[in-house]
This record gives C-alpha cells, structure tokens and sequence, in this order.
C-alpha cells in the first residue's frame, strides 16, 4: 500500500514516534511533508516518550494522535497505556503504527523472535484492538477498518494498525548527513586497539556489528565483547552492572545517541555510583542510522555537560582521531568513571555483515571471559 493512501485513510494531522527500518516508508514521508516540525510531527526519545507527548496533544486539540514504533517498543508503552491512555483512566484516543519485525515465518535477527510471537498478544493484553496490513491489503480494507477503529477512538480506547514486512511504499527519498567525519566503523577499530583485552559491551544495531567485523578483520576472538543486539538504550546500565561487579578490570561501553537518549536515566544512575572502572563511549552522529537515519536530539544535546551533572568526574567530547586516541589512552590512565562523547557521521559499509555466532553463544563466551580475567586477576 502506498503510505500516502494509508496516511490519507488515518486522517491525523500530529504523528510522534521512534523510527523503525520497518516504517521506513513513514518516515520518509513525515519528514518530507513535517520535517520535525513539532506541532506536527517529533521525533521521540522513547515510545513511553511518544504515548505521553501523544497525550499532550490530544488534550489541547481533542484530536485523535498517531504514534509509530517498531514492536520491541511495545514494552515502554505499557505504563503509559495501562495508567494514562486507559479508557478506565483518562480514555486518551491513541492510533499505534507499528512495524511487525520478528513476524512468524519471516526470517529475522534473534532480538526480534520472541517479540514478533508477542506482538499481536501484548496489544490484545492492553486492551488495543489491531489490524495486520501487508503487501497485498487492499486500500478498501483499510479504510473499513478505519471507520471501526473511529468508533472505538470515540469511546477513548486506543487501536492499532501492525505493519508487515514491505507492506507501505514510497517513491521518495531522505539523505541524512551531518557535518562530522568520522566513521564510526573506524572509531570503534580505534576503541579496540585502545581497550586490549578488556571486555566491551557495545550497543544495538550497526555498532555492534561494525564491533564484531572489526574483531573477524583482526583474528581476534569476540570472547571480549557482549553485543546489545537489542535492549536499545540499555547497553550502559548492562555495562554498569559488570562493572560493579568487577571492580578490578576495566569496563567498555560503546553507547549511541539515540540509546542513551532512549534511556538518559541510566546516566545518572552511572554517575551517582561513580565505578572507576567504567569507560562510557558515546557515538554520536545525531541519528537513528540503524533504521534509516533519522535525526535525534542530541545534535543539540550538550551530552558532555549533561554527563557532568550527573556525577561523571570526566567527560570530554572530541571529533577528531588524534584527540580519540589521547582520550582514550588517558581514561585507561586515570581509574576514575570516564564518558568521551565521539562526534561521528551518518553512513556504513554497504556490505556490513551481521554476527554468524548466536545471541546465547556470545553471552557464554563472554561470562566465560569474564571468568577467565578473575583467575587472571586473582593469580597475580
């Protein structure tokens, strides 16, 4: 279906949501007609984000709000369905679009397995009536479909339109770019060199893989590294939990910007336990690349300033490879909890592989790892 007949068929004039590479025919939609013109569309941190903002809007205009999601958001949307869009509570019309990754019988990535078998089952258990839109679901299905959500929208209940695989087109496309000029497949070759043997937790999407080609371009083993292939925005909060945990080796966290957006509180819970073993890695080139590189905040967010208030005792930012590797030489030097904001363009390798190891083989390999360096450790 094409996302203008869709769209057309919606009939909202203010769409919130995080980006899927599902519902990229969306996105590239909302930012050629809206940009990220916020009384029409914005960009959020987090889908809760986007069920509050969605809100907010319903009470000032009584209009009916669309937010847009890949199902692994689902998650972050339950509180605020439960307790705010509720029809028991507050009865806030909300229309979900959301891209069905992990489907049944399509083949997809381990992360999204379990949640696509769910998907469908956690709407149901919020109380969310759905329809499944695929390639071949006629505009006339649609619109019938629509007019029996308008009348639960009505009534304060909240609907829901769950997208297959290639199920919306469009003709046109957005290039995103920036002005930095790192690539971000070279920064974290540079990170591993500095970082040696101590393990890494890197986070979802193309760092995670850019981290697992650099060590297959290397020989090296992925014994040292967790990939977050899913979690978005909780990469720092895993690493936090090794590290307080292991308080003699050095932990590495290659974070991005739309992660520790998703889940800034995880900054001040990092600051306020202050472990001198930490190293937070921040890449930010201003984007959700991994699904299709729309922009987020933090190209105006001073991440640096906001990692010092919340108790980092250093945090720098740096755009340039001769001042990457200073930093990270001198976070191995200091001991101390240590954040270096790298600023980083939007684009990858073209080829760029995906793990060939499974989800549970890198956990074990990793707890392993993680073993191995405590009778290290303990034998000298």
């Amino acid at each position: 279906m094409r996302v203008e007949d869709f769209v057309k068929i919606i009939g909202a004039d203010f769409y919130t949501g995080v980006p899927d590479s599902q519902l990229k025919a969306l996105c590239y939609y909302l930012m050629n007609t809206y940009g990220i013109d916020s009384k029409h569309h914005i960009i959020a941190a987090n889908e809760g984000n986007c069920a509050a903002l969605a809100a907010g809007y319903h009470l000032a205009t009584g209009k009916v709000p669309v937010v847009y999601m890949q199902n692994s958001g689902e998650g972050n949307i339950i509180n605020p369905v439960a307790s705010l869009l509720n029809e028991k509570v507050y009865a806030i019309p909300v229309i979900f679009i959301i891209g069905w990754r992990g489907e049944p019988g399509i083949h997809d990535e381990p992360q999204h397995i379990y949640q696509g078998e769910v998907t469908v089952k956690l709407l149901e258990d919020m109380g969310i009536a759905s329809f499944a839109i695929g390639t071949d679901t006629a505009f006339e299905e649609v619109a019938a479909v629509m007019a029996e959500f308008r009348n639960s929208l009505a009534k304060g209940k909240d609907v829901a339109f769950v997208i297959r695989k290639e199920a919306l087109t469009y003709d046109k496309k957005v290039k995103y770019e920036n002005k930095n000029t790192l690539l971000r497949e070279e920064i974290i070759q540079h990170i591993v060199k500095a970082s040696g043997e101590d393990p890494i937790i890197s986070t979802t999407g193309k760092a995670s893989r850019e981290l697992y080609e650099t060590r297959e371009a290397n020989g090296q083993s992925h014994k040292y590294d967790f990939l977050t292939v899913g979690s978005m925005g909780h990469s720092s909060s895993i690493a936090l939990g090794v590290a307080v945990n292991k308080p003699g080796q050095r932990i590495w966290c290659i974070d991005g910007d739309g992660a520790v957006l998703m889940h800034m509180g995880a900054m001040a819970l990092i600051g306020a336990n202050r472990p001198n073993n930490l190293v937070h890695i921040v890449i930010n080139n201003g984007a959700h690349e991994s699904v299709g590189g729309m922009p987020t905040v933090a190209g105006s967010v001073d991440l640096v300033a906001v990692a010092r208030a919340c108790g980092y005792p250093s945090a720098v930012s740096v755009d340039n490879f001769t001042d990457l590797d200073k930093e990270l030489e001198a976070a191995k030097a200091r001991k101390e909890l240590s954040l270096i904001e790298v600023k980083c363009a939007i684009g990858a390798r073209g080829d760029l592989g995906r793990p060939t190891t499974t989800a549970l083989e890198n956990k074990q390999g990793f707890m392993e790892y993680l073993i191995e360096l405590y009778s290290l450790h303990k034998k000298y």
